[in-house]
């Protein structure tokens, strides 16, 4: 496991998560919890083994200034976002999920005069359970701005595996959430999330792919505060 967040960024990075989902238990931000009424009361799960794909909070865009240790808003020099991220999980078969990525980088430009390249560092990062880092990769994504031309685009990719056996929930729990209640059973009114255990289980089961720019301190520090 690659650790790259500095001691001051880490604490901040994981509160930002939190912006992403709130780990929706039972399949990440994308997935479906449906009451079932005709057979009985009870939950019908969706769930897939693959990650939720997001840009954490504070990560999703890029401000340059000129010069440099200038925050001021007629020092701006440069403004980039992620955008439109599209993903493709492999979840077929195997003992490996993997998960491709692609997402366009938009950006803004104050002075146009010239031709211009900037390159702008990004991570893949996969979590799990929301808090723990268990892998993380560094790319970047160069954007060319022609003379004249305030704005530009560039596309970026990214992909990561993640261990299917740790993807899964165990039958135990699974059976749990799934099996149909119906009226005047015992636990019929009962969340089997309330459980500590049970959702204990499924945040170990829960992946997340997370994609942003690589923000030095400063930078990270001033999408928080702007």
């Amino acid at each position: 496991m690659t650790m790259l967040f500095s001691a001051d960024t880490l604490p901040k990075f994981r509160l930002a998560l939190l912006g992403v989902c709130s780990l929706a238990m039972l399949s990440g931000c994308g997935g479906k919890n449906e009451l079932v009424l005709d057979s009985g009361v009870g939950v019908n799960v969706v769930r897939s083994a693959c990650p939720a794909v997001g840009i954490p909070v504070y990560t999703g865009d890029i401000t340059t200034f000129s010069p440099v240790d200038s925050r001021d808003a007629n020092a701006i020099d440069m403004v980039a976002s992620i955008t439109n991220v599209r993903s493709q999980c492999n979840d077929a078969a195997g003992d490996k999920i993997y998960t491709a990525t692609t997402f366009d980088v938009l950006a803004r430009r104050t002075n146009t005069r010239g031709a211009r390249q900037v390159t702008l560092p990004y991570f893949t990062t996969v979590m799990r359970g929301g808090t723990a880092v268990i892998s993380k990769r560094l790319g970047a994504v160069t954007i060319s701005f022609a003379d004249g031309q305030e704005r530009a685009q560039a596309s970026g990719t990214a992909g990561s595996y993640v261990d299917r056996a740790e993807a899964s929930l165990p039958d135990d729990v699974r059976e749990r959430l799934t099996r149909k209640r119906r009226a005047g059973d015992a636990d019929a009114a009962i969340d089997p999330l309330s459980d500590p255990q049970v959702r204990a289980a499924v945040a170990r089961a829960s992946f997340e792919q997370l994609i942003g720019f690589q923000l030095t301190p400063d930078q990270l520090q001033y999408n928080a505060t702007r």
